[in-house]
């Protein structure tokens, strides 16, 4: 279960549950989204709503990110993507952060806090939502060309949006970035070079053979 918190913008009194426990997988902590509720005074009707979605993806959203990354990174925690989905009063807004020694319940209730009441004050976001900071978990977003060549040897998951050796879902190593092309060992051996500006998603994938063998030595 997670650690939900919900709070409206009038910062009434806030409810928590966070359970005790934390999951553990190959020695890393996998930890559970902590979610909060922003409720905005006056929201925006759903042509509004869906009009600010759209315009999320332009100068908005850039002005969005910026500030979160500015808040996350300020707290000393890398920001490895955000996102924001739906319309209206059930938009949600999901910030995955990560740091070296893993990320716990407690640094996700610190940025979620800090990002709320930013926002709020700058009214971003002018209709309710619900915001969500997570650890990017076992099987992270591979956002920025850097984690291409960062998690050079693990397994991943690449999907492309045309098809390369007519399919669009690659599994394979990954052996970093040359020339803007991901370098992508697949199962039997050989090199796939995929381009960055073809790549639809792209996510590590925990790699079961690995831990099997780490748990037989």
């Amino acid at each position: 279960m997670p650690c939900v918190t919900r709070r409206t913008s009038d910062r009434g009194a806030q409810r928590s549950s966070c359970p005790p426990e934390r999951a553990v997988i190959a020695n890393s902590p996998v930890d559970l989204p902590h979610r909060q509720t922003y409720t905005q005074k006056d929201p925006l009707s759903g042509r509004f709503a869906h009009f600010f979605v759209v315009m999320s993806k332009g100068v908005e959203w850039d002005r969005l990110r910026r500030l979160i990354q500015d808040i996350v990174e300020g707290q000393g925690y890398e920001l490895v993507d955000v996102e924001f989905k739906g319309a209206g009063k059930n938009s949600i807004l999901r910030i995955f952060i990560d740091e070296p020694a893993g990320i716990s319940h407690r640094d996700c209730e610190l940025v979620s806090e800090q990002v709320g009441t930013v926002l709020d004050v700058e009214d971003l976001i002018p209709f309710s939502y619900t915001l969500e900071v997570s650890s990017p978990g076992l099987e992270r977003k591979l956002v920025k060309e850097s984690d291409y060549t960062r998690f050079g040897g693990k397994l991943a998951r690449i999907q492309t949006r045309i098809p390369l050796r007519q399919q669009k879902v690659f599994r394979g190593r990954l052996q970093g970035l040359h020339e803007g092309k991901v370098q992508l060992e697949l199962p039997r051996g050989d090199l796939l070079e995929i381009p960055l500006d073809v790549i639809d998603e792209a996510r590590l994938e925990f790699d079961w053979a690995a831990e099997r063998q780490k748990k037989e030595s």
